[in-house]
């Protein structure tokens, strides 16, 4: 069935959307939640488990220290109160990658609550109050064989591998966003962007949202404009970047407003996004708290973090994201317009790396933005995922900045890294790509140039330089760019004067 769409202005002329965002953060600790078994990415399935993270029966889970310090921090950045005593909580519910039936995780005793974090959408602040902040243990992952779409439905049979299981999670829960309007899309995926970006900066997690470490969970209700209640929400899941983030809450706002326009009521329910049709599905119909039978977890004893260790924590704090791009700008020497365009693109953390790596602020912006932000657009993909790092950018700068390379050619060194050939210089060996610098060559090209159009010379020698750019032209051709086009056109105008 076909979801009837209203367009988005239509939208906004009827209703106030109001967003509620959950975002699970895997924290980057040696070891699991619970238990001493490796918390890395991949391995062979079922390689990284032991009888806790199995449930086996009479296995004992022992609270990971180093992921209660990560909590703590990520709650102090996020404006949070720390509790003075909190306790963990079974979820119970079956789920096939959740060996114990239950998931150990917090409930009305959060870690981390009542914060809030502000977020610069096109120069206009948005405060993003949080809700709480909690921690809980991931579960496995399911793998459907068979069928077309990689999801339970139409496959043969199911495998779960439960290397995953148990590794420690942040959650962090946003309170409802409202009064956003227009602008409701842009709000999810700023909010996510700078708080990747706080993440990051606090060490906790690598933050990758390919590999999971980093999963939104995206909240969306409409109300009739001006009723200022909250309508019956959706959750799409496990949103997988920034993009797909501003496209969930822009096609749910339209979806929504088909249904009710239509005199429908909208199911409370997870829903499913497709990335290559930029539509979500139905998932399974939403439980409330009640129904997860929450209780204290008997085998853990609380958590009490001293008011000091706090404190000290708090000492570890990394720089404010909002104004360390303020400081940013001022030593790139961006105009407004210039930084508001790069924190859009959420490229600023990969322009400071690639100016670390010795490229000019202007050049790495030049890169980022036009080049690779066009070839990640094509792509359908966030520029984060390209497969170029900020020294292989700087890299590339270099070479144009010796002479090896002009402009032209070096989006030629962007396509090899982009197909995984190597090096800048690997690939600007292996594809010939330098410049020529024989004055000899050059020298003879130019003449030819000249030869093959006399008119063309004739102008020049009248006095009109202009036309020397007809000739340049010529050269650039006949030498496939690899020409160094200021001094081409030193020796038309020598020849020709």
């Amino acid at each position: 069935m076909t979801d009837t769409l209203v367009g988005f202005d239509d939208v906004l002329a009827s209703y106030d959307p109001a967003l509620g965002l959950e975002v699970h953060v895997e924290l980057n600790t040696n070891t699991k939640m619970f238990c001493g078994c490796p918390a890395v990415f991949g391995g062979e399935p079922n390689t990284q488990v032991c009888p806790t993270c199995l449930g086996l029966p009479g296995a004992m889970p022992v609270v990971n220290a180093k992921a209660i310090e990560s909590a703590i921090r990520i709650g102090l950045a996020l404006n949070c109160e720390i509790a003075e005593w909190c306790r963990f909580a079974r979820k119970n519910y079956f789920y096939p990658d959740m060996p114990k039936n239950f998931q150990t995780s917090q409930y009305d005793e959060p870690i981390a609550f009542e914060g809030y974090l502000d977020v610069d959408v096109d120069g206009e602040m948005f405060r993003v109050e949080i809700e709480r902040a909690h921690m809980e243990e991931d579960t496995g992952k399911s793998l459907h064989v068979g069928g077309a779409t990689g999801r339970i439905h139409g496959a043969d049979h199911s495998l779960v591998d439960y290397n995953r299981a148990g590794i420690p999670l942040i959650e962090i829960v946003t309170k409802p966003i409202q009064g956003a309007g227009e602008k409701a899309p842009a709000v999810a995926r700023a909010y996510v962007s700078q708080l990747r970006d706080l993440i990051l900066a606090l060490g906790v997690s690598e933050a990758r949202m390919d590999q999971g470490n980093l999963r939104a969970d995206v909240n969306l209700s409409l109300a009739p404009k001006g009723s200022g209640v909250l309508g019956t929400r959706t959750e799409t899941k496990n949103v997988n970047s920034f993009r797909s983030v501003e496209r969930a809450v822009r096609y749910e706002m339209q979806r929504h407003a088909g249904i009710l326009d239509a005199g429908g009521s909208i199911l409370q329910e997870t829903r499913h996004w497709h990335e290559d049709t930029g539509i979500t599905t139905s998932g399974r119909e939403k439980s409330d708290a009640e129904d997860y039978r929450y209780f204290p977890e008997p085998d853990l004893v609380p958590v009490a973090p001293s008011r000091e260790s706090v404190e000290e924590l708090r000492g570890t704090l990394p720089e404010n994201p909002l104004l360390k791009r303020a400081r940013l700008q001022g030593d790139w020497g961006y105009t407004d317009l210039e930084m508001r365009d790069v924190i859009a693109a959420g490229v600023v953390g990969l322009i400071e790396e690639t100016v670390a790596a010795g490229a000019s602020p202007q050049a790495a912006r030049k890169w980022w933005l036009s080049e690779l932000g066009r070839r990640a657009n094509d792509a359908g993909l966030d520029i984060t995922d390209l497969d170029v790092t900020p020294a292989q950018v700087a890299a590339v700068q270099a070479l144009v900045d010796s002479g090896s390379l002009n402009d032209k050619l070096a989006r030629q060194v962007f396509d090899g890294l982009l197909a995984g050939e190597g090096t800048p210089e690997e690939i600007v060996a292996a594809r010939g790509l330098a410049i020529v610098s024989d004055e000899g060559a050059l020298s003879a090209a130019v003449d030819a140039a000249i030869a093959a159009n006399p008119d063309v010379a004739d102008k020049i020698r009248d006095g009109k330089v202009a036309a020397a750019g007809a000739l340049i032209g010529a050269v650039m051709k006949e030498m496939r760019g690899q020409a160094d086009a200021g001094r081409v056109r030193e020796l038309v105008l020598e020849k020709l004067s």
